[in-house]
């Protein structure tokens, strides 16, 4: 396998691994299935006791086709992109479409909405709770053989650890803007929304608290070139206040994510991607690995060191975006790329 890099990415040894499952050719004219359930479980916790929960899921596709595991950040849900059951547009419409990387009539897409995102979990949940849940949904769902997990940001986290627990029942793994750890300086930058979030909720100001905690996030998931060519203006006064350019874009963030996310799901869900560990040695099949340079919270070094330290990587991506973390949702055609490439001893296309 070659190495997808540029001349400033350090040479990575690479340890791959052949790996295939039953090819699956579609109907032209076959509308996607679309399948929704919500799972009850007891999920035995990393960090002590156990929980209850209700694990939402949704499947788009036909009974064939290779199954793949689609997992998004800590605001992303099962909805990827709108269906019969659903007519929004979900947090990924750019890749799960017809003639998509992540095609529904080529694939079948099992997604979830996290544990904890509906605020009924009030403590720690570990990234392997949410991959120990999954696992079990596999079993009651009685699927053996996940040909791939596709996972970005936190949902890449999750996917690590699911690849610890299914071994040779998953084909393949796609790790997006993750690594395997969290770095020092993004999980005191998360600490500080928390501690926004739970002041907020002191003063009874839990709302205004989690949306201004998501507009510090978004910074983090952008980047200063972004912010220098989209929002040009010069701060100005505005009844005798200083406003800058970028205030309306990140209050309209803060408010809708707070519209959705009480201050409880906000608060475990951010400590879950910190409580993020595992040695690459134990993710045991073969991984795709993407990285933007540009990325402030996981930085393209620690990408590379858990790329170089897998078993059996695959490929490894690295770009320039001026998008930052956020580039799997906004750098359509390269991301498509790498999917594409990933994907291709899946059933899917070359």
């Amino acid at each position: 396998m070659s190495l997808v890099a540029d001349a400033e990415t350090p040479t990575l040894e690479l340890r791959t691994a052949a790996y295939a499952v039953p090819v699956f050719t579609p109907r032209a004219d076959a509308p996607v299935p679309v399948q929704r359930g919500s799972f009850p479980l007891r999920v035995n916790l990393r960090h002590g006791g156990s929980v209850d929960v209700v694990l939402r899921w949704q499947i788009l596709g036909v009974q064939e086709a290779p199954l793949l595991i689609v997992l998004g950040g800590i605001s992303a849900h099962r909805q990827l992109a709108a269906n019969a059951l659903d007519a929004s547009e979900g947090w990924w419409p750019q890749q799960v479409r017809r003639g998509g990387a992540l095609d529904p009539f080529t694939f079948r897409l099992l997604s979830i909405d996290w544990i904890g995102a509906d605020g009924a979990v009030d403590t720690a949940i570990d990234p392997d709770d949410q991959a120990q849940a999954l696992a079990t949904l596999l079993e009651h769902l009685q699927i053996t053989h996940v040909a791939a997990c596709i996972g970005a940001s936190y949902g890449a986290m999750v996917g690590q650890h699911l690849a610890k627990r299914l071994g040779a029942r998953l084909g393949h793994l796609v790790v997006l803007n993750a690594a395997h750890r969290p770095h020092p300086f993004a999980s005191a930058w998360r600490a500080i929304q928390r501690r926004i979030v739970r002041l907020g909720a002191e003063h009874e100001a839990a709302h205004e608290a989690v949306a201004l905690a998501r507009q510090l996030a978004v910074l983090s998931y952008r980047t200063p070139n972004e912010f220098a060519a989209r929002f040009t203006d010069k701060v100005a006064l505005d009844g005798g206040v200083a406003r800058c350019a970028a205030e309306p874009y990140l209050d309209a963030q803060g408010e809708r994510f707070a519209n959705r996310f009480a201050g409880t799901a906000f608060l475990r869900l951010s400590e879950s991607i910190d409580l993020h560990d595992i040695d690459p040695a134990d993710v045991p099949v073969p991984v795709t690995v993407f990285a933007a340079r540009s990325d402030q919270i996981v930085p393209v070094e620690d990408v590379r060191a858990f790329a170089v330290a897998v078993p059996l990587l695959h490929r490894y991506h690295e770009i320039d975006s001026v998008f930052g973390h956020d580039s799997f949702l906004k750098e359509d055609a390269q991301v498509q790329a790498v999917l594409i490439d990933a994907l291709a001893g899946c059933g899917g296309a070359a």
